[in-house]
């Protein structure tokens, strides 16, 4: 046993010399290519090295990617709830506590989610897109939509990390859909938090948790599944209302769990965290 606790030791050891290695190698290659990444910290080089499989060169250009959007999207360097006043007044994002290993919870109520407009009609409109399309970025095409929603996902996950205690790098999602319908039904939106996550904010998440899901979400799953890469589906927990506290409960304490989920702690909406 000590000999196999020994050898762990040793992989993790090599694991993390291999890691410090080469985000020296992505350093000198992303501050060649654009000088303001110096002020970047090793933890978020290593972030996107981690989602390229230490690949140095699909992750530097990942990361070079991500800060020219971040220099074009958000040049102030945050979001203002004055500019993403009518996601923030729908009242739909919720920032909780914290999960058994010190990560920030987010609390999503998506029946409060709708559309700028379109209802049903809108659902069916991007249904037909996506089924004859295989780019995702070919129904974000609205930019007033674009950044409204983008950039309230922007300013939850910044919001977030903020949250985060020393040493810690990632964060919980439940998202709950009791009660959600068509008119909830946002593929874009979907997407686009998707799109976040996956190309700006990598090794964010830890874990979605998706809890009372109608059947009829299913649809919009559907549609939305083929654009999720491996790792984040993995990442993806659907869980059954019969388990659902006990689920839940494995990974965050009572006191740290939602009110509205068999929990302790009251509702903190975003904007009031």
């Amino acid at each position: 046993m000590m000999g196999s606790e020994k050898m762990n030791n040793s992989m993790e050891i090599e694991d993390k010399n291999i890691e410090k290695t080469k985000i020296s190698l992505m350093r000198i290659l992303v501050e060649k290519q654009d000088p303001s990444s110096k002020e970047v910290e090793d933890g978020t080089l290593r972030r996107f090295l981690r989602a390229r499989d230490l690949d140095v060169e699909k992750a530097s250009n990942m990361f070079l990617k991500y800060l020219n959007w971040k220099r074009n999207f958000v040049p102030n360097g945050s979001i203002s709830p004055s500019e993403i006043r009518h996601e923030i007044q729908q009242n739909k994002m919720f920032l909780q506590g914290w999960d058994k290993k010190g990560r920030p919870i987010s609390l999503l109520l998506a029946a409060r989610h709708f559309q700028h407009e379109g209802g049903v009609d809108e659902f069916k409109r991007t249904y037909f897109t996506f089924q004859t399309s295989t780019n995702s970025q070919d129904v974000l095409v609205d930019d007033d939509f674009e950044f409204s929603l983008t950039g309230f996902i922007v300013y939850l996950f910044d919001k977030i990390i903020t949250r985060m205690p020393p040493g810690q790098e990632k964060f919980i999602v439940i998202g709950d859909l009791k009660g959600w319908g068509y008119a909830n039904s946002d593929i874009r939106a979907y997407l686009a938090a998707l799109s976040l996550i996956q190309d700006y904010y990598p090794e964010r998440l830890e874990k979605l948790f998706v809890v009372h899901a109608p059947y009829i979400f299913m649809t919009a799953w559907k549609v939305v599944y083929p654009f999720i890469d491996p790792k984040t589906r993995k990442k993806i927990i659907f869980v059954d209302n019969k388990s659902l506290k006990s689920t839940l409960l494995e990974e965050i304490d009572e006191s740290q769990l939602p009110a509205t989920l068999g929990g302790k702690l009251e509702l903190v909406p975003i904007h009031n965290s």
